[in-house]
C-alpha cells in the first residue's frame, strides 16, 4: 500500500465515463494515495459505482455535484476542498483512462522537487489517434506559445499535470471563464503570467474505441467555438501584460 500523502493528491473530474472509471480509479490507486473524484453531475450511475468503492477503500474520496457544470468548475471545487484539508498540490487526470497512471509517482516527485511549478504531461501520441485531434491541438499550442511569449508549455491541452493549488484557485478567481473544456489551456496560460515555471514530461496518450469502452464528449463545432473565444481572450491579456512578459523573457 502507498504511503498516504499530506500535501499531493490526485483529483479526478468526472462526467459520464462509464465503466471505465472505476479501472481508472484503481490503476490511480495503485500508485498513489489519496485519489479524490469529483463526479461532476454523472447520470450513468458513476457517483454511486464511485462511492460503493469508497467505502471499501479510505484513500479514495468522491465529491458528487447535483448537475453538470463543466471539467473546470469540478477541478475548481475539487482544489477548494483539497486546500481546506491541507493539501498543496493535485495531479489532474482524466477519469476515462487515456492518462498513463504509472507515471503518477513520476509527476509527483517532480512537484516535490519543485513546488512552485506547474508538471505538464507532453503527449505522446498513438497511431490511434484523431487526426483532426492532433492537429487542432497543435493549433491551440501555437497561440499558447504567443500568449506566453514561449514561456515553456510544452503542451497546453493535456490535462495530466500538477498544479500548484493555491496559485490555481487565485487566477481562478481572478476570471468567470475557464469553466469548462476550456480549462485545461487557459489554466496554463494564467499560470505562467503570474509566474509559475512550467516543467515538462513526456507521457502517452491512450485513445480508447467505443468497443473498448472508450467515451469522448468532445464536440468539434462547440468545443472549438469555446477554444476559439478563449484564445480571443487571452490574446488581449497577452496585449496588456506585454510589459511585464517581455522583461521577464530578458531576464531568463
Amino acid at each position: 500500500m502507498n504511503p498516504r500523502s499530506t500535501t499531493h493528491l490526485v483529483l479526478i473530474p468526472s462526467f459520464n465515463p462509464g465503466r471505465k472509471v472505476l479501472a481508472t480509479v484503481r490503476a490511480a490507486r495503485a500508485q498513489w494515495t489519496p485519489v479524490w473524484v469529483v463526479v461532476d453531475g454523472s447520470t450513468d450511475g458513476s457517483a454511486e459505482w464511485l462511492s460503493a468503492e469508497a467505502a471499501t477503500d479510505p484513500g479514495l474520496h468522491v465529491l458528487v455535484l447535483p448537475q453538470n457544470q463543466g471539467k473546470g468548475w469540478a477541478v475548481l471545487h475539487g482544489i477548494t476542498q483539497a486546500a481546506q484539508a491541507g493539501f498543496t498540490h493535485a495531479l489532474t487526470m482524466d477519469s476515462d483512462g487515456q492518462h498513463p497512471e504509472t507515471l503518477i509517482p513520476d509527476f509527483m516527485a517532480a512537484s516535490l522537487a519543485a513546488p512552485d511549478a506547474m508538471v505538464l504531461g507532453k503527449p505522446v501520441f498513438g497511431p490511434e489517434a484523431p487526426w483532426v485531434r492532433v492537429m487542432g491541438r497543435k493549433l491551440s499550442n501555437g497561440w499558447a506559445h504567443l500568449e506566453t511569449l514561449s514561456f515553456g508549455i510544452g503542451d497546453s491541452l493535456y490535462g495530466f499535470r500538477v498544479y500548484p493549488i493555491a496559485p490555481l484557485i487565485k487566477v481562478m478567481h481572478g476570471t468567470r471563464f475557464m469553466r469548462r473544456f476550456d480549462f485545461d489551456p487557459e489554466a496554463v496560460v494564467r499560470l505562467c503570467w503570474a509566474g509559475a515555471r512550467p516543467i515538462n514530461i513526456a507521457a502517452p496518450v491512450r485513445y480508447f474505441s467505443p468497443q473498448e469502452g472508450g467515451v469522448s464528449h468532445f464536440k468539434y463545432l462547440r468545443d472549438n467555438l469555446l477554444l476559439s473565444w478563449m484564445h480571443t481572450r487571452l490574446f488581449a491579456g497577452f496585449v496588456l501584460r506585454l510589459p511585464l512578459l517581455l522583461w521577464r523573457r530578458l531576464l531568463k
